[in-house]
Parts: C-alpha cells; structure tokens; sequence
C-alpha cells in the first residue's frame, strides 16, 4: 500500500480521536455505566387508570463533558411488543449550546424528572421501562446504551370488585291489617238504657253485617271487645261518673245480646263478659272541645276561651250556662253528640301467606296486587324467579315506579347491564326523583365506564349504604382511596381490603377479609397474597396464593406477571406455583 496513502489515513485517524477527545462525548459514553438513574416508583404504579413515574440522575464530577447536549428519553416497552415513547428531558454541560438543565463538570450533579400522565394499556402490565439517551456537540450525535430502570406495572386497584349495589323499591306488604269495627249507642240526657231504634240505626247494621260476614272467615281474626261509655259535661260530676259506668254496662249488654242470636255453639266470640274491656269518662270534655271546634255556632271562640281559662269542671259549667242562648243551642246539637257508649270489635284481617304468595306469583301473577308481587321477589333467592315476578309485576302495575326498578336490579344480578338500563329508564319516568333510581342508574353509567356521571347520580342518590358502596367503588377507579375506606364504612369485605390496602394499611388486610362473607372467594385470597408480599411474609403469600389458584385456575397467569410478586420470581415455591 502506498506510504503516502497510509500516512493520510493516519493522520485522519489521529484528528477524529483529538477532536472526540476535545468534546469530552467519547469520554461520556465509555463512563456511562457510572450515571446513577432511578425510577420512582419501581416497579411503576397505574392509578386513576393512568401510570405516571419520575427518574432522577446523578453525574460524578468530571463525567458530564462541558459542550455535551444530552437528551434522555424514557420509553416503556410492551410485553406485547409496542412501545410508548414519553417526552424526553434535555440536559446541558457548561459550555454547551440550546436550553436545558445545567451540569457542572467538576461539581458533577443531578437532575429529576417526572413523565407526563399516559393511559394505561393492557400491554403495560408486564412492561420495562427504559431510558434511552443521545449525546451530541455540535451536528455530531452519539447513542448511549439503552438502560432498564424498571420491570413491570403495578395495577393492583384493577382488582376491585365491580359487584354495585342495587336498591329494591320497598314493598308495603303487611301480613295483618287492623279492620276494627266500630259502632256507637246515644242515650238521653240522664239516662243509661239501650233505645232499640239505636241498635237499628245504618251504622249498627254495618257493623252486625260485618261481623255476620266474617266471624267464621279465616281471613279475620277477631281479638276481643272495648267499650267505651261517656257522659256529657252538663250535669253534676259525681252523677257523670255514675252514669258513664251504667251506660258501658247497658252498652256491652246489649253487644252482647246481638252476638247471642248466633245460635252456633262453636261461635263464641263476643258472648261472655270476660272478652269485653270497658273503660268509662264521666266528662267527656275533649270530646266537647273537639265539637265546638268543628261547629258553626256563633259563639264558639268565646266557649273555647272558657275551656282555656277554667279547668275546674263546675266553674266551666257555670260560666257556659250564663251564655244562656247559646246553652240552648249547646244542649241541642253538641252534647246529644256526648252521651254515647262507644263499641270498638277489634279485628286482624291476615294476608295471603308466604306459602300462597310464593305459588301464585309465578302461575297466576294477576291475582295478587302489586305489593303481594313485590313482596314475593323477595321470597326467591332465584334470580329468574325474580325476573319473571318483576316481569309480570310490571305488565300490570307499569305505573308504580318500584315494578321497572325492581325488574331492573334482578336484570343486573343476571349481568344483563342494557336490559336493566332500560328499566331503570322506565322507573325514573313514573319514579318522580326515588333516590333508589338514582342510585340504580349511577351503576349502569359505572358499569359502561362514565365515572363522572356515575358519580353524579351517586350524589343525587343521598347518603344509603349501598349508594355509599358503590361510590366507594368510584373512589378505588379514581384513586382516591382515603375517601373510599370512608364510603365503604363498617362494611367488611375484599373492597375495603383492597382500600386499606392502597392507602398503605397491607396489615388490616387480612383482618378485615376474614371477617367478611367473601372470605372464601379466590379474589380474596390473592389479595391476601399481596399484602403478604408487600409485607415481606414470602410463607404467607405463597400459601394464600396456592389457595386463590385452587379456587380460580386464571389467577395463575395473573400472578406469574403480577409485579406485586416481583420480588418473589426468584423463590422456588413461587416458581413451582406459577411455572
């Protein structure tokens, strides 16, 4: 080779080594391995539905050359094969030109950086993040070797359960009905003996028509007798007394007369003394104020004052006999009203039963009303069985708001989420605001993933315990986990767990899991497992997750990319558990 040619290539050679020499850029890469980065947290976290992390470095001095220009790029790498590029941070030597963050030579230095938030991906889940930088001075450019500061995504909160809590419009079904009957005896001024017109008015034929009709019916119960005798407040106080204890006697006599022409002997309701209570007042003065309130008469407001004034009975009289015109009209249309013995015959109409209800609800739906129909969903703990009640309840009762709500929340329990949306729709038309459509409504907008107005409903929904779960629920997806263990309250259970667990409390995990009615579920044993992990009790976590995969196969996978467990892919009984 040509001597001359060589000499050319060595001198190129000997320019290219001074000149990278002179802006410090080789020097940078051979020491790359000596920047310390971090990321924060490690392995990152996905809340609210998005991941937002921060990198620190830190130069040794005499290790970020003075002209240098380098610019660090964090990327997160798809388990999937994708990649999110995230906005790069710029730093600067001392001498270098363009903006950015300074780094002395000699001191040396550090810098911080926080991503912007990006959305989470399923591919993120299993993800490494790495940062990529590239140095340059002037127009010549240099990669630095790609490095890996973190691996796996932390989505932990995606383990909540999305088991809402609908809200049945109450049934008013009672199974006994007060249907006393009530009927009245009026006596002369000073006499206590049963006229027989009195026994013939309307008002004593409905009532012996009544007790004709039902005394042998299954459907009434009757419980026994209360009379009540009074006197009007015109006559002499110890002659009132008297007389109001002859008017009940003479009262339950002649009750007891009409009972007695039943000649059924297995009938014998109403015909011995021992099943009448009588009570007696020999003044009936409320009953006078309450007349005089309700009458017409023109000095009405002047008795009434009377009545406020005294409360001695003789003084009342006096002073209501000196209104001598008006004491006509009172012994004319008011205290007639007063002599009186009172019959109350007090009786329980039952409801069809349990039995009945739970038979004709699903073969002959119209026969019941809409509160026997309500009252029977609930007797089932078959959701179909539900469906059909509610179903059939709202053909005929379309009107009543509680039909479409009810049928709607049974629709949830079958996860047919459009269907009950278009209940709930139906109730809120007829409901006139019910907070229970509010609430119902909140879930299917949760459950089609519209937190805001999930939220919104849950609000106009009030403060009931099932809204407040369901909130709570909101709180865990928007990463407000203090608020969620509020809203969740005394409730026990794997979301409040899961709660506790996010706001830093792994410890009361298990506490509060086992005390609940989910204790048994798969879920709640991996949770169990991931508090064990982040407590460092490797024992506890492999025995709860063992439990959790026997109960649900899937967890398997789960668990193998979980980065909850990351710490743990070294263990050889986590290995053996999760391949």
């Amino acid at each position: 080779m040509n001597s001359k040619f060589l000499r050319t290539i060595g001198a190129g050679l000997s320019v290219a080594v001074i000149l990278t020499s002179c802006d410090g850029l080789g020097k940078m890469i051979k020491k790359q391995k000596d920047i310390k980065y971090t990321v924060t947290p490690n392995p990152i976290e996905m809340h609210a539905d998005s991941i937002q992390f921060s990198v620190n470095g830190k130069f040794n001095p005499k290790l970020f050359a003075k002209k240098v220009t380098l610019t660090l790029t964090p990327v997160v790498k798809y388990s999937t094969g994708g990649e999110k590029v995230l906005k790069p941070v710029t730093l600067v030597g001392e001498k270098a030109t363009g903006s950015g963050q300074k780094i002395g030579y000699a001191s040396g230095g550090t810098f911080n950086y926080t991503s912007e938030k990006f959305a989470y991906e399923p591919g993120m889940r299993n993800a490494k993040v790495e940062l990529r930088g590239e140095g340059s001075v002037k127009k010549k450019k240099k990669a630095f070797a790609p490095v890996e500061m973190a691996d796996g995504t932390i989505t932990t909160p995606l383990l909540v359960r999305n088991d809402e809590k609908g809200i049945m419009g109450k049934d008013a079904f009672v199974k006994v009905v007060p249907a006393n009957q009530t009927t009245h005896i009026y006596y002369v001024i000073n006499q206590s003996n049963v006229r027989p017109a009195e026994l013939k008015s309307e008002e004593a034929k409905a009532f012996n028509q009544f007790i004709t009709d039902n005394l042998n019916s299954p459907w009434y119960e009757f419980k026994g007798i209360s009379v009540s005798a009074y006197a009007s407040p015109d006559g002499e106080t110890e002659k009132n007394e008297n007389l109001a204890k002859d008017r009940a006697t003479s009262g339950s006599n002649a009750i007891m007369g009409e009972f007695k022409k039943n000649k059924n002997k297995d009938v014998t309701f109403g015909k011995s003394k021992e099943q009448y209570q009588i009570g007696t007042t020999k003044e009936d003065w409320e009953g006078f104020k309450s007349l005089m309130e309700a009458s017409t008469m023109a000095d009405k407001d002047l008795i009434l004052r009377v009545l406020t004034m005294y409360s001695d009975a003789d003084q009342r009289r006096k002073e209501i006999k000196n209104l001598s015109k008006t004491y006509v009209e009172l012994a004319d249309k008011i205290l007639p009203k007063l002599r009186r013995a009172e019959i109350t015959v007090n009786v329980d109409k039952k409801s069809r039963t349990d039995e009945m209800i739970t038979k004709l609800m699903t073969s002959y739906p119209d026969s019941l009303s809409v509160e026997e129909l309500l009252y029977g969903g609930n007797l089932t703990n078959d959701v179909n069985t539900k469906v059909q009640v509610y179903k059939a309840a709202e053909t005929k009762y379309g009107s009543d708001w509680r039909t479409s709500n009810n049928l709607g929340v049974a629709l949830l329990m079958q996860n047919k989420v459009s269907e009950a949306g278009e209940a709930f729709k139906r109730a809120e038309k007829v409901a006139n605001g019910a907070t229970e459509v509010k609430n119902n409504l909140g879930i299917i907008e949760a459950k089609n993933g519209n937190r805001i107005a999930a939220r919104d409903l849950y609000k106009q929904a009030g403060g009931a315990p099932e809204t407040k779960y369901n909130m709570g629920i909101l709180d865990i997806r928007d990463a407000k986990y203090a608020d969620a263990l509020s809203n969740f309250g005394d409730f026990k259970g794997h979301n409040k767990a899961l709660a506790q667990l996010l706001s830093g409390n792994a410890g009361g995990v298990k506490e509060t899991i086992d005390a609940s009615n989910e204790k048994e579920m798969a879920y709640s044993y991996y949770l169990k497992a991931v508090a064990a992990a982040r407590g460092g009790n490797t024992a506890d976590a492999i025995s709860n997750l063992k439990t959790a995969i026997e109960k649900d196969s899937a967890l398997k996978a789960y668990a193998k990319d979980d980065a909850e467990f990351i710490k743990m892919r070294a263990d050889s009984g986590f290995t053996a558990l999760v391949g």
